[in-house]
């Protein structure tokens, strides 16, 4: 979470308060209006095989009143509903119409009907946070066939059935880090845990992978691995989960959570007990979600990309689609409003850029 960008813009987002705030995504609503007959037959012309241009036209002007809609995983997870907000007002910039709806679960099969409805409507591009990368599969290519463009993030759909996927950060990097920090909190010795969102969720399985490759190295030899749990990014259940894994490892050192919700929801769990200070919590969070347990001493250190700029290159990414400044070939270059130049890499992915991390030092200095 693999193709080059320009990762020196996301980075400098995350440096100060007065640049970009990081993170976040979400849906604010499951309903929307249908495009109006003349958008929509402009968008059902062709299916996508003839509506995709041969070549990429990078100078084409975006076209104004582009119909886009982003399908997060659900829509009550705070990280989501940033980066969607962010998307929305991308779309704004170039005089496009922009909505979110979903589910409130993350089920494989919940994005399902969302699907059909976006592509009975019309819209020009569905963006979507893939809950499971084959459930989708059929569904994103009906809408492609009536040349509605596919545009997968933060989590994605398999490859056959989108047009780009935009990633907030390398596979690779996320997972290897993920593993290198808590090897320094732990002293590179114990046992942990990793507390994951769904079992089917693209990219948690994918850093997962690297974390399991990153620990063959012979510097973890004293670290070991003794589960996966699931939490379903819900918060109930990656709080009970997080007590499950306590009461099942009692020499546990550490908890690897890679998704916000997860996070949260551990540090919440270790703070009121017995095991503050005595087992790690760490993984990939907001600032103002993890302030309070970084301040009072249950965290002392995370990380994340800046999620308010994953949905913005995501945007925009999806008006380059429609209005053919790209086509998703690998090498291909556009420009992403206040971000600048992104450069398409291998499969269609484009990547945002690299986590950053955060701890006492700067966690006051950034609001999201």
């Amino acid at each position: 979470m693999l193709i080059s960008s320009r990762r020196s813009t996301s980075a400098a987002a995350l440096i100060g308060p007065v640049l970009i705030g990081l993170v976040a995504i979400g849906l604010t609503a499951c309903g929307g209006t249908t495009k109006d007959s003349t958008a929509a037959s402009q968008s059902a012309a062709a299916p996508a095989s003839a509506a995709a241009p041969a070549s990429a036209n990078p100078n084409a002007p975006i076209k104004e009143g582009l119909k886009i809609a982003f399908l997060p995983k659900q829509i009550n997870n705070p990280y989501e509903t940033i980066v969607d907000k962010a998307g929305i007002e991308a779309a704004a910039e170039y005089k496009g119409e922009a909505k979110e709806v979903g589910p409130s679960d993350a089920s494989a099969s919940s994005q399902v009907s969302y699907i059909n409805t976006l592509t009975q409507q019309r819209q020009d591009a569905i963006l979507i946070a893939a809950n499971d990368a084959n459930a989708v599969c059929g569904p994103l290519q009906q809408a492609r066939s009536k040349g509605i463009k596919v545009v997968a993030y933060d989590s994605d759909a398999s490859k056959d059935c989108r047009d780009l996927f935009i990633n907030q950060a390398s596979s690779e990097e996320v997972g290897r880090s993920q593993v290198k920090m808590l090897s320094e909190l732990i002293g590179g010795k114990g046992e942990f845990a990793i507390l994951s969102a769904t079992a089917n969720a693209t990219n948690q399985n994918t850093w997962i992978e690297f974390m399991k490759d990153e620990l063959t190295k012979p510097e973890y030899k004293d670290m070991k691995l003794v589960k996966v749990a699931y939490g379903d990014d819900d918060d109930q259940k990656s709080f009970q989960e997080t007590q499950g894994l306590l009461q099942a490892y009692p020499d546990l050192k550490g908890i690897i959570a890679p998704t916000t919700v997860g996070i949260s929801a551990a540090a919440r769990y270790i703070s009121g007990s017995k095991y503050k200070g005595k087992v790690v919590v760490t993984g990939l969070g907001t600032p103002n979600q993890m302030r309070e347990f970084v301040k009072n001493g249950t965290v002392e250190k995370f990380a994340l990309w800046n999620p308010k700029d994953l949905g913005y290159l995501a945007g925009y990414a999806a008006a380059a689609l429609v209005s053919g400044q790209i086509t998703g070939a690998e090498g291909e270059k556009f420009t992403a409003g206040r971000l600048g130049e992104y450069t398409i890499g291998k499969d269609g992915e484009v990547i945002l850029g690299p986590p950053f991390t955060f701890d006492s030092s700067n966690v006051d200095e950034f609001d999201f």
